[in-house]
């Protein structure tokens, strides 16, 4: 439960509107959050093995919204269009559909966004919990 309240701590109450609208654009806006965002973490004393790792982490996670690339994968591969074969080819229709911002197709509206968030979110907390178990 403390992991689950020092990431949103972390991740929501601490994080600046120009840390939010500049992660996914710049380098640094998305390092000054990842650095912000780690820093409660500290008051559970993690190996510094594993304070790099949250940190580390939680900068390439948010900098290259790797969540969107999890969605989009996910929603590829359960996709039931994307596995009928088309004269022995797999129906590469299917791609742009989820090539979108959040990994989900455009008419899914703001349930897109939420779900990205939530899918955002759940990264970080296996990672965390992974690293302060195990590092």
């Amino acid at each position: 439960m403390i992991q689950l309240i020092l990431h949103l701590l972390g991740d929501y109450v601490t994080q600046s509107d120009w840390m939010a609208q500049n992660k996914t654009k710049r380098s640094f806006p998305a390092a000054a959050h990842a650095i912000v965002y780690s820093l409660p973490f500290l008051l559970l004393q993690p190996s510094w093995l594993a304070f790099s790792v949250i940190s580390a982490t939680h900068f390439l996670i948010d900098r290259y919204r790797l969540a969107r690339f999890v969605v989009f994968a996910k929603n590829v591969f359960f996709d039931p269009d994307f596995w009928q074969n088309h004269n022995g080819h797999i129906r590469e229709h299917v791609l742009p559909k989820y090539w979108t911002a959040t990994g989900y197709p455009t008419e899914s509206g703001l349930l897109g966004v939420w779900l990205l968030i939530a899918a955002d979110n759940t990264l970080h907390l296996i990672i965390n919990f992974a690293a302060l178990r195990w590092l």
